[in-house]
């Protein structure tokens, strides 16, 4: 995954101009897109810039984005801690107001956005189309949790025992910083930027370098309605970024990345105490219990929830445990649906899968599926790699199901990241549980049953942070629950009025009570 660890980026120095250059492309998409920062109300440009690489064609160049250097960060969260006071002032529902007004028309220019997603990502047009979507989605139902943001609380004296009546309200925090990967970037943004905002804080957006044209593009056009210093977003190397986190001006950072790059947040944050929400890696576990309805339905669903986008997503199923009477359905299932995989160009008509998103995340999954065919488990490949010549050398991968693997391979204990998934079987209930709970994540997990109770009762047991029934994956995930992981999943909570709260403090006000307190000292 993409994280303030091991982001892949290049500088190269360039001059460039504040709109978009924009030539057509295959698939009509715009080509050499360049964005800037945005910072207390102003588009800036820098000299340098980070180059964006196409991932399915080598040498190409998705676009342009501007890299930051140390001084325009400390103005973001400059601008940043100069608005808070003004912006933490309004009412919920003025912000919420102001809000609905920033977001007002942000698909106009989605199909544009989703190109030069595909261009920078990898994914195909659709999944990015929908990565931008959920973004206002998200942001629309956070609005909706306005007039619960402040609801306070009255704690009343106790005879004898508290004199004193104590309201109990809630604040917000300051800036924060908010820090995508490059799987999902705007959807992701989505799941926590609003929720920031309404509750009173300011905001500095830091997208993936890897992959920070679209993102950028979203949130200058939001950024642009509301007051300036409100919202900002910066772009560049990692190295430039590190006030983001360790500045005693941000109270808090919200992470979504992997484990490493998690841990290096935390320990950065922990220099100057600034809180942290993280959500991390998942390995996430899908159960196929002996009753489970193993439907073309459902099979359709278990398919989105491995191989959508080409398997990178966190909540991604990472596992599958099937009861061993369904074994074979579940992996012909599967097997007929990866022979209709069309691997190419994100952009390009009827392409079902892209290219992974880097090299190096090619390589690590090339080299576990090769490990678990020394190790004698039957691998099944599919789909053809693409011929045309432009996309030779590109990040694309041939699908695979590993079937009945020595659990000891990582490709079981390991998040794969990639469109490979191991198949197991289990005789037992409990064995499953055991099974899918026997690992270092905690993000999400799934039942397939056609029992209500067994759902529950299994459900119940698995030690994740969210749990589908009979579904697994982003495409169904509720945007008004509560999300986030456990164990090294990460901890916090995203969406949701829990969401709000992840941005919020509390404030005790306590009133002493004269006939209370004279009452206990008789």
């Amino acid at each position: 995954m993409t994280d303030m660890e091991n982001a892949v980026v290049s500088t190269d120095a360039a001059s460039g101009s504040a709109s978009d250059t924009k030539t057509e492309t295959r698939g009509g998409t715009s080509a050499a897109v360049r964005t800037g920062l945005y910072i207390g109300g102003e588009e800036r440009f820098t000299d340098e810039v980070l180059t964006i690489a196409d991932p399915g064609k080598p040498g190409e160049v998705a676009g342009e984005a501007a890299s930051a250097s140390e001084a325009d960060v400390a103005d973001a969260i400059a601008a940043a801690k100069e608005a808070f006071p003004a912006w933490a002032a309004l009412s919920p529902q003025e912000r919420a107001a102001k809000m609905a007004e920033a977001i007002a028309g942000i698909a106009d220019d989605r199909d544009e956005d989703a190109a030069v997603l595909s261009r920078e990502n990898g994914k195909i047009r659709m999944e990015s189309w929908i990565d931008a979507l959920v973004f206002e989605l998200r942001w629309n139902l956070a609005l909706m949790l306005a007039d619960e943001v402040d609801q306070d609380k009255t704690l009343p004296v106790v005879p004898g025992a508290i004199p004193v009546t104590t309201e109990v309200s809630y604040q917000p925090l300051g800036p924060v910083t908010v820090i995508v990967p490059f799987n999902w970037p705007i959807a992701i943004l989505g799941a926590s930027l609003p929720h920031a905002l309404l509750a009173g804080n300011t905001a500095i957006v830091k997208p993936p370098p890897s992959a920070p044209l679209a993102t950028t593009r979203v949130v200058q056009r939001v950024a642009e309605k509301l007051p300036p210093g409100v919202l900002n977003v910066v772009t560049g190397p990692d190295a430039n970024m590190s006030a983001l986190i360790s500045s005693p001006d941000v109270a808090k950072v919200c992470f979504t990345g992997s484990v490493n790059g998690g841990k290096r947040i935390m320990e950065m944050a922990s220099k100057s105490l600034t809180r942290v929400t993280l959500e991390l890696g998942g390995n996430d576990a899908a159960v196929f219990l002996e009753d489970a309805i193993v439907d073309d339905a459902h099979l359709d669903r278990l398919f989105a929830a491995i191989y959508d986008t080409t398997g990178q997503i966190c909540m991604n199923a990472k596992r599958v445990y099937v009861h061993r009477s369904r074994l074979g359905e579940v992996v012909e299932g599967l097997s007929s649906r990866l022979e209709q995989t069309r691997i190419g160009y994100g952009l390009d008509e009827g392409t079902t899968m892209g290219p992974l998103h880097q090299s190096a995340q090619k390589a690590f999954v090339e080299e576990i599926i090769q490990e678990a065919k020394d190790a004698g488990a039957e691998v099944r490949e599919f789909g053809e790699l693409p011929g045309d010549a432009e996309l030779q050398g590109g990040n694309f991968l041939r699908p695979a199901i590993v079937v009945d693997p020595d659990p000891s391979l990582r490709v079981v204990t390991q998040e794969q990241f990639g469109p490979v998934i191991p198949i197991i079987p289990f005789d037992t209930e409990e064995e499953a549980v055991r099974l899918a709970n026997d690992t270092w994540s905690g993000l999400c997990g799934s039942v397939w049953t056609a029992d209500p109770d067994a759902a529950n009762r299994v459900g119940s047991q698995l030690v994740c942070g969210y749990v589908w029934v009979n579904d697994h994956g982003a495409t169904r995930l509720d945007l008004r629950a509560p999300f986030g992981g456990m164990r090294q999943s990460g901890f916090g909570r995203e969406q949701g009025i829990e969401g709000v709260r992840a941005f919020q403090d509390t404030r005790s006000i306590a009133t002493i009570d004269p006939e209370a307190l004279a009452s206990m000292a008789h």
